[in-house]
């Protein structure tokens, strides 16, 4: 007999409630920190719970599923509960503030927790929910947390792979969940899918040496947290970053796209930010400085591809 798993996911959106389906699947015992009435949304197996400190004491797993621009206060207020036997993970695309702290360098300043780690890779909210063949990619400096990840997530219909470059996970998360509201872009633009392999190259060459000079291994960009994400963004087209982007690319305006969405996107807000952090450090970042200018301000379009188009060759491919 398998002893029961814990896990305790702070956060009842969309993701939250995700991970907690995956884990409950596996057979782990799963709660969800949520302040509002899930009602049917909670999947079978699933118990909703009202305070951060519930939560806490239900397991020594937690999953942060919250916003990167509110996971500071997450963090604060779940520091009063928890202590080193604790593991904090975290399913954030996003970097917080102009300087783009991880998820993880926040959790470890705001909580007694040392031993941190995230989750990234190509699968979806709607596929975790419904059971679909999923793939997950969880990172940290610590194997026990990697391991405990993948044993409270596997399950037949999940695939839990691991690394130990947390920041690189971390930092291709981000960047990938902003260069596949590019391909959305791309694709409502009519690209041909030449055009869109050419991007995907290109762009994962630059988020690699963005994610170097962030302290990550510029590796970690290869695998399945950064060009699997991408790659399977291509058929994903119900994933919210391709739904927003497309709306972009449609010449919606940028509240219309939020609700062409469905969901928080974090690349909204971090596209432009990554062009600025990356300019100040002397990162060339031609693709994310374009996308910064035409895409996020609407101006036109063909300077995306102008800069594709003109990029120098001297790159892996």
């Amino acid at each position: 007999m398998v002893p029961m798993r814990r896990v305790a996911i702070i956060g009842g959106g969309a993701w939250g409630l995700a991970l907690a389906a995956a884990a409950a699947r596996a057979g782990s015992d799963v709660v969800v920190q949520s302040r509002r009435d899930l009602g049917e949304s909670a999947s079978r197996g699933i118990r909703v719970v009202r305070t951060v400190a519930e939560a806490a004491r239900h397991a020594r797993l937690i999953v942060i599923a919250a916003p990167s621009s509110v996971c500071r206060s997450v963090a604060r207020v779940l520091g009063d509960y928890v202590d080193g036997s604790h593991y904090v993970m975290h399913g954030v695309r996003g970097l917080e503030g102009e300087n783009l702290e991880t998820i993880s360098d926040i959790i470890r300043h705001e909580t007694p927790v040392k031993r941190t780690g995230a989750l990234g890779g190509p699968a979806l909210a709607h596929d975790l929910m419904d059971g679909r063949p999923s793939v997950l990619v969880t990172g940290s400096r610590f194997p026990e947390v990697n391991e405990a990840v993948m044993a409270a997530f596997s399950s037949s219909m999940l695939r839990v792979y691991s690394t130990l470059d947390l920041r690189g996970l971390e930092w291709a998360s981000a960047l990938a969940g902003c260069l596949t509201l590019a391909v959305g872009y791309a694709q409502a633009l009519q690209m041909s899918a030449g055009l869109i392999a050419a991007f995907i190259t290109r762009s994962i060459d630059e988020a690699s040496r963005i994610a170097a000079v962030a302290c990550g291994k510029d590796t970690t960009l290869l695998g399945l947290a950064g060009y699997g994400d991408m790659l399977a963004s291509i058929a994903q087209s119900e994933r919210p970053e391709i739904l927003v982007g497309a709306a972009l690319g449609r010449g919606l305006s940028r509240d219309d796209a939020i609700n062409a969405g469905g969901l928080h996107i974090e690349a909204l807000d971090l596209i432009p930010r990554v062009a600025d952090w990356a300019e100040v450090r002397g990162v060339r970042a031609p693709i994310f400085r374009a996308l910064a200018q035409s895409v996020m301000k609407g101006e036109p379009t063909d300077m995306i591809v102008h800069e594709l188009m003109t990029l120098p060759l001297s790159i892996r491919i």
